[in-house]
């Protein structure tokens, strides 16, 4: 009932058509409303259950006219069984310090953030993220929201940030919202530690599931969501698991 009446009183806006990110030649439109200050971590609960992601005080979907490439994924926890490849990837990593932090911008993320765009994404939407940017995309909201920083262990206080990760948390799971990390740690595989690193996490809070955004079948950005097994996708009529068949369609 109280979900319900957060969800029924929210404006619904459409985007104008632009160029697809994920897939050439296609364009994309996207639904949004903004997120509720006294209520936006119970309408980010519902939202984010019926596929949309959060962006600041926001929350959007895919509204593509002729394209629902997009598929909102997350991972169920209770019955995920790490492969021996994943294993490797979290014991590389098993050095590292995770530290919950409050959601608050610091000059040293920011930093590494730089670092990883320059490196990762020199062409893509975020390229030209300031400073201001960036306090903006942590700091402004209004749900339940924190960070983790990995560090290297150092035995004389704080040691290298090399990993952060944006983590809204709801009542049936972490959803990740957005990761980055020093692009010279290549060996230790940290977009993939960082979500093996968040079932753990889940697991131990009892918390269901780990939702990863959008899976993008025919996107070579979004291809590594799919190598993530058990992984349910939102299809019409609910959650499902994803087939083999359709795994392999994204790899």
């Amino acid at each position: 009932m109280t979900q319900h009446f957060t969800t029924r009183k929210l404006r619904f806006f459409l985007t104008a058509p632009s160029p697809c990110p994920y897939l050439d030649g296609r364009e994309e439109r996207k639904v949004f409303a903004h997120l509720p200050l006294s209520d936006g971590p119970a309408v980010n609960d519902v939202l984010t259950e019926v596929g949309f992601r959060r962006s600041q005080n926001i929350a959007y979907r895919p509204a593509c006219e002729t394209c629902d490439a997009c598929v909102s994924a997350r991972i169920p926890v209770a019955d995920y069984q790490f492969s021996k490849s994943e294993d490797r990837i979290l014991e590389r990593s098993a050095d590292l310090s995770r530290n919950l932090v409050e959601a608050e911008a610091t000059r040293e993320q920011f930093e590494l953030l730089r670092r990883y765009l320059d490196a990762r994404h020199a062409g893509g939407g975020m390229a030209d993220m300031t400073w201001l940017d960036y306090v903006a995309m942590v700091e402004d909201t209004a749900v339940r929201t924190h960070l983790i920083e990995y560090r290297r262990t150092a035995a004389d206080g704080p040691g290298d940030l090399i990993g952060c990760i944006l983590v809204d948390v709801l009542s049936d799971g972490l959803s990740l919202v957005y990761s980055f990390f020093d692009p010279g740690e290549k060996r230790r595989s940290l977009g993939s530690f960082m979500i093996l690193d968040h079932v753990r996490q889940a697991r131990a809070a009892g918390l269901p599931f780990v939702y990863l955004g959008y899976w993008v079948p025919g996107s070579g950005k979004m291809a590594y969501k799919a190598r993530f097994s058990p992984l349910e996708v939102l299809r019409f009529g609910g959650w499902r698991l994803l087939s083999a068949r359709e795994r392999g369609d994204g790899n």
